[in-house]
């Protein structure tokens, strides 16, 4: 807590230094207690909460049944990363980075894990010839922009959001940096939307999917409460697509799957069928 912080020769862990996820955080891998993943009735078994990065699947699926691939029906199973879900021994063995999303695709002999949710977009898109470009150009600016958004999201969720919203006590140095970078990105996406209706140029596709559940949903202020502060409002085109984006059918479902908190319109922590989604009420 003071700007004369000196690191030590060698780093140790204090597990009761890391703000509000000191509890889940930990220096080391693999699984901290036996619990076996639940497996339901469809092929496509998602492991997930609807944090950006698992929001990213749910719409891919969602998106996948409304273009009529019936073969994208699935389970949604809500792994509670506050109460450690991450770690059990299932889940550890469908990806063993404990992160969500995850996925297990049953329809193939032996199933098929998928992690990191980058490749469980690219691996739904090329199991279901959808939503990636067919023309080698536009394939390759889709995976382009898909992979500028793995790379750069952990400055805005793991460095600003961070600092701005979840460290124990306010930081002036990392908050201006972060706050920089993810002004900086927001330029990138303004400028190349400017000219383009999509990610990819003239189709939406996964790079769309991946950026909006990020980006799109900070400039609607939906992420760390820090729309005012980062001016949102001043990337036009960046709010216009995301305001495109977040009126699709399907999307407006795929942000409730595996969803625990909000309104009860706007939840539904397990999806196991389509009609799941009928059972909430209606948005007042």
């Amino acid at each position: 807590m003071t700007e004369n912080y000196t690191p030590p020769k060698v780093w140790t862990w204090d597990k009761e230094n890391g703000g509000q996820w000191a509890g889940t955080n930990r220096p080391i891998a693999g699984a901290t207690h036996e619990k076996e993943l639940p497996v339901g009735k469809h092929p496509l078994q998602l492991y997930s909460l609807a944090t950006p990065n698992g929001v990213k699947i749910g719409v891919m699926l969602e998106e996948l049944l409304a273009l009529g691939h019936t073969g994208a029906e699935y389970d949604a199973w809500l792994i509670d990363i506050g109460k450690g879900d991450q770690f059990g021994s299932g889940f550890v063995e469908v990806n063993p980075n404990s992160k969500i999303p995850a996925l297990m695709d049953h329809s193939v002999s032996p199933p098929q894990r998928v992690f990191e949710s980058g490749s469980i977009l690219v691996y739904l898109a090329e199991k279901f010839g959808a939503l990636i470009p067919k023309h080698p150009a536009g394939r390759t600016e889709c995976m382009s922009w898909l992979f500028w958004q793995m790379g750069s999201a952990p400055y805005l969720g793991g460095g600003f959001g961070h600092f701005y919203a979840y460290a124990p006590y306010k930081m002036e140095y990392p908050i201006n940096r972060f706050a920089m970078e993810t002004k900086r990105q927001l330029d990138v996406l303004d400028r190349h939307l400017a000219e383009n209706d999509w990610m990819a140029g003239g189709e939406y596709s996964i790079a769309d999917i991946a950026i909006w559940s990020w980006y799109g949903n900070l400039v609607l202020g939906r992420a760390y409460n820090a729309a005012e502060f980062l001016d949102v409002t001043s990337y036009k085109h960046v709010l216009r697509w995301a305001q495109t984006i977040d009126a699709r059918p399907a999307v407006i479902r795929g942000r409730k799957v595996n969803r625990s908190w909000g309104e009860d319109w706007e939840k539904l922590p397990e999806r196991h069928d389509a009609k799941d989604f009928d059972a909430l009420p209606a948005k007042p």
